[in-house]
């Protein structure tokens, strides 16, 4: 069974660190681009966004959350997510960008990340991505719609600390599918854990002034 579903999804957080030195945030890219690290991409406060080309997911579950975090000034900020998991993904043309305010004297300042854009897609496992808003051409191969999240077994399974934290529902809705093919991909993101993320052919650049993905 296929079904297919365009434009209007809610997903999970897709996001970048700013590191406090070039050298620091050069040895994590370099890491990342041979697949050497678990990652857990957040912006604390910050929604960021997100385009690809194609993502293909294999072991697809989606289920609601609450991200929590603080904002720049220090406050407690909370925001619903979907949480969209794979057991595993290769993405093709990765951007992801998120704009960082009012820093003193340079103002605005923009980090984009590019990567899969070459012969070489990227790749995570174990991947979740906290998503506030999605637009897509989706297509879903056996899928399962109106599961309890803790019974969404063909993707990775709810996020270790969620259910203890309370910040998702076991109970709650959920749907599942073998597979999940994602094209034209732009969303608003909260936040990313992958157990490896590779990224083929990393680039990243920071600059002044609104810059982004989409």
């Amino acid at each position: 069974m296929e079904s297919q579903v365009r434009g209007g999804t809610r997903w999970k957080r897709f996001a970048v660190v700013m590191v406090p030195s070039v050298a620091a945030t050069a040895c994590i890219g370099v890491a990342l681009a041979q697949g050497a690290l678990a990652a857990s991409f957040s912006v604390s406060g910050q929604s960021f966004k997100v385009t690809t080309k194609e993502l293909v997911g294999e072991g697809f579950s989606q289920y609601g959350a609450l991200d929590e975090g603080y904002t720049l000034d220090g406050k407690k900020t909370a925001h619903p997510v979907a949480v969209s998991a794979f057991k595993s993904a290769t993405i093709k043309s990765l951007c992801q960008s998120v704009v960082t305010p009012n820093i003193p004297v340079l103002g605005n300042v923009s980090l984009i990340l590019r990567a899969g854009d070459g012969a070489e897609p990227v790749k995570a496992q174990n991947l979740y991505i906290d998503v506030a808003e999605l637009n897509a051409d989706a297509t879903f191969t056996n899928i399962d719609i109106g599961v309890a999240a803790k019974d969404a077994n063909k993707g990775p399974g709810m996020k270790q600390g969620e259910v203890a934290n309370k910040q998702a529902n076991p109970f709650g809705f959920a749907q599942q599918a073998d597979k999940a093919v994602l094209k034209d991909v732009k969303q608003t993101a909260w936040a990313t854990t992958a157990g490896t993320f590779k990224l083929s052919g990393l680039k990243m650049s920071l600059s002044t002034g609104v810059k982004e993905c989409y």
